[in-house]
């Protein structure tokens, strides 16, 4: 009697390395709502741009261990509402817009809901969209801005009552930034796998000592020059095209000799 063949069955699991940075960025993002229900608003500023960093090694983990997987990319996507959505809407809302009355929590949550209609129009789009670009501006450097914002003016001693208009208009127009059709450079063409002059850890080097002369500022403007950055650029292209139909259309038409 012949031995048939067991299937073996496919070990059910998931990757540990890359969701371990993404718990620990849910966590700072939680971290962040804690700290800003107790009036800490500069450590949960920080605990933000913690979780950018943790959020941007996880994705590179996964891709450099080989360890990407569709569980993977959902919890990202999961731990970025938190992190990115709802901690930096709480964050600020507590911090200056609690003053406004509805007006200020109905800000707060056109940047949340932003968020998730970022997140969710990324998600579907993520094989077909340019690697080159993100369409509309990404949910963590629209929370590096408001965060930035926090705490930046924490750092330099103003209240959130003094900035409220500020940060008014900085939380909608962040949101609406993300949802927008606007082009942003994502950086993903960097190769950080290949060899590189040595001049580039001198460039490095210097690019820590800036952030560390003043975080709170240079954090801020890095992210308000990026969020400006994807405007200016959309800017660039559309003139590009206008000026590149105005040529065609300009061209004179080669003459047709008779036969």
């Amino acid at each position: 009697m012949s031995a048939q063949p067991q299937l073996k069955k496919q070990r059910r699991g998931i990757y540990l390395l890359p969701n371990l940075f993404t718990t620990a960025a849910l966590f700072a993002g939680f971290y962040a709502i804690v700290a800003a229900m107790a009036d800490r608003f500069e450590a949960a500023a920080v605990a933000i741009f913690v979780a950018m960093v943790l959020d941007g090694i996880d994705g590179r983990v996964a891709r450099l261990t080989n360890t990407q997987s569709a569980f993977g990319a959902e919890y990202d996507s999961l731990s970025d509402m938190v992190s990115f959505g709802v901690a930096p809407a709480l964050v600020v809302y507590q911090w200056a817009l609690v003053g406004m009355g509805k007006l200020g929590w109905l800000a707060a949550f056109v940047y949340a809901a932003a968020t998730a209609l970022r997140l969710a129009r990324f998600n579907t789009q993520v094989e077909t969209a340019d690697k080159r670009y993100f369409q509309g501006l990404p949910c963590p450097l629209a929370a590096a801005v408001v965060a930035g914002l926090v705490w930046f003016s924490t750092d330099y001693g103003l209240q959130g009552a003094t900035v409220m208009p500020a940060a008014f208009a900085i939380t909608i127009i962040a949101g609406t930034l993300m949802v927008s059709n606007i082009r942003y450079y994502s950086f993903k063409e960097l190769d950080l796998k290949g060899r590189v002059p040595f001049i580039s850890i001198l460039v490095v080097v210097l690019i820590f000592v800036f952030v560390s002369s003043d975080p709170p500022l240079v954090l801020f403007a890095l992210s308000v020059i990026y969020a400006l950055s994807g405007p200016v650029l959309t800017l660039v292209f559309i003139r590009r095209r206008r000026a590149a139909r105005r040529a065609g259309a300009s061209a004179p038409e080669e003459p047709v000799e008779d036969k």
